[in-house]
């Protein structure tokens, strides 16, 4: 495993795992505002998953798909973080083996749109779920949720990784 794919695995993993432990909350929980980032756990979550999906077809060269909005289940967060999470990887990995993180591909959503890397593209996705689940942790713990995963990447190899076979696109 490269450290590209160790950094997608850990990505996707994490950010399910934090999704499975909101399962606790209410609805009350899952809508308390909180003075940071998104200011709810279903708003963080869905900001993480719709970034993966945006970014995801941006970098595809494909009309990005409807943001999962600020009510959306956390079924229906998990089912599309199922689908990107592959599709991250998959994208992601391809360019590594054709050598094109250094390519650029066109954010046709700034305005005016610009080039942009995949290589920093894919490194802003990861970088960007990491800063929000961080906020989700705290969120999560504030709420009482027990156990709430610390996210690190060390803890996920060991407890996930199992001789070295992990598939970014789902468990080994």
């Amino acid at each position: 495993m490269d450290l590209l794919e160790r950094l997608l695995g850990h990505d996707a993993w994490t950010t399910g795992r934090l999704l499975d432990q909101a399962r606790v909350l209410d609805e009350a929980g899952l809508d308390q505002p909180f003075d940071l980032g998104w200011r709810t756990v279903r708003a963080t979550l869905a900001h993480i998953v719709g970034n993966m999906e945006v970014w995801t077809d941006l970098m595809s060269g494909v009309p990005p798909r409807e943001g999962p909005g600020d009510r959306v289940g956390l079924d229906e967060l998990a089912r599309r973080l199922g689908v990107v999470g592959p599709q991250l990887a998959a994208l992601a990995c391809r360019m590594q083996a054709e050598g094109r993180l250094d390519d650029t591909w066109v954010d046709v959503l700034d305005v005016p749109p610009r080039r942009k890397s995949f290589g920093g593209g894919i490194a802003h996705v990861i970088t960007h779920s990491m800063h929000h689940r961080a906020q989700l942790i705290h969120m999560l713990r504030v709420l009482g949720v027990p156990d709430v995963e610390e996210g690190d990447v060390l803890g996920w190899e060991r407890r996930v990784v199992r001789g070295g076979a992990w598939d970014v696109g789902g468990e080994a």
